[in-house]
């Protein structure tokens, strides 16, 4: 390889990134004003609304979403991967909480319809 395509190459791979993908939760809020997330407590997350309220699979088990932590809304940037759901807390997967602590949970607006009529 020439020598001269050596510095082009390096500008190229080191250049400017793409955004992370955890850029997408960083505005969000809890009902208190707390930010949801740290920079890697919050990922996509398929969900269900059962009757006896809305669970979320989190690292692979389902688990109960306490109501007052669902904000109902689009977030700009979301791939559509598990329906519009997100999850933000902390996971007992990871050793830090025995089980898993929700700081917030992303829904879609549609789905604020469905979820009302759960008894909860």
């Amino acid at each position: 390889m020439p020598r001269k395509l050596v510095p082009l190459l390096l500008a190229v791979c080191i250049g400017p990134q793409p955004s992370n993908a955890h850029d997408i939760y960083s505005h969000l809020a809890d009902s208190e004003g707390a930010s949801c997330c740290d920079q890697t407590d919050c990922a996509p997350a398929p969900f269900r609304v059962t009757p006896i309220g809305v669970q979320m699979l989190v690292h692979g088990r389902w688990i109960a979403v306490p109501k007052n932590k669902i904000q109902y809304r689009m977030l700009p940037g979301d791939t559509g991967a598990t329906g519009g759901g997100h999850w933000c807390g902390l996971d007992s997967h990871l050793g830090l909480a025995p089980e898993p602590v929700t700081r917030c949970v992303i829904l879609p607006p549609n789905s604020a319809a469905v979820a009302s009529g759960v008894v909860q």
